[in-house]
């Protein structure tokens, strides 16, 4: 019973958004889109997080971050599996941010003392990896023990509340609209989370708008965050 409450309090120390990967700084094209007015209200927001999560997270980063998981100490799938989520990101800024994150994550276990995360960075230092999130995420959860479930709670969980922070900094939506957006889309993130994976060879996803608005950020004068 010990186990299962030190497991239940790790998962979620780990997969909060006090948790300092850097994915505050990011808003993965949410910015970009309220600049442009296109997202600017709640209901728009919404809209946004669910194709964020149906579009794109459902069939490439849970699909990359279940396959890492699996794949924890197998460096040469690591690496193949690193090399698709890069070609998979075809926007510089999400691409870039999903490096970053990566990063950032590898760089705090390293100072948490956790097992794998120095040989990971040293294998992103010197350019065998790309350290993209779901790929360092998952290995490394796997080595802390987390299953494969609940390594897709925490990133689900981890995208949603990192989305809504931003939605709430960027003036759109109040914080309890954030707490009536992440309440509707429970049951989504649950609907995906009970389907099988795709195989990674497979992965794909469909955000056309998401993606111009991310390239049209690169040009934004005004910028709160990084994509």
């Amino acid at each position: 019973m010990t186990d299962r409450y030190l497991s239940d309090l790790a998962m979620l120390q780990h997969g909060d958004s006090a948790f300092p990967s850097g994915a505050v700084s990011f808003s993965w094209g949410l910015e970009a889109l309220v600049n442009r007015n296109s997202v600017n209200d709640a209901r728009g927001v919404e809209d946004f997080l669910r194709a964020q999560l149906e579009g794109r997270w459902a069939s490439i980063d849970r699909s990359i971050l279940v396959h890492a998981h699996a794949a924890w100490d197998n460096l040469n799938r690591l690496v193949t599996l690193d090399g698709l989520m890069d070609s998979q990101s075809l926007a510089t800024e999400l691409r870039m941010g999903s490096r970053r994150i990566g990063r950032a994550f590898l760089s705090v276990h390293i100072r948490l003392g956790t097992l794998g995360a120095a040989a990971l960075n040293e294998n992103v230092a010197n350019g065998m990896l790309y350290g993209h999130a779901p790929v360092v995420q998952g290995a490394i959860w796997r080595e802390m023990g987390f299953t494969a479930e609940q390594a897709q709670l925490m990133a689900a969980h981890g995208l949603c509340s990192s989305l809504l922070g931003a939605a709430v900094r960027l003036s759109v939506i109040g914080h309890f609209d954030a707490q009536v957006i992440r309440t509707e889309i429970t049951s989504c993130i649950a609907e995906i989370i009970t389907t099988p994976p795709c195989k990674p060879e497979e992965a794909h996803g469909f955000t056309p708008q998401i993606e111009i608005a991310s390239m049209l950020h690169e040009t934004d004068q005004s910028r709160l965050f990084v994509n």
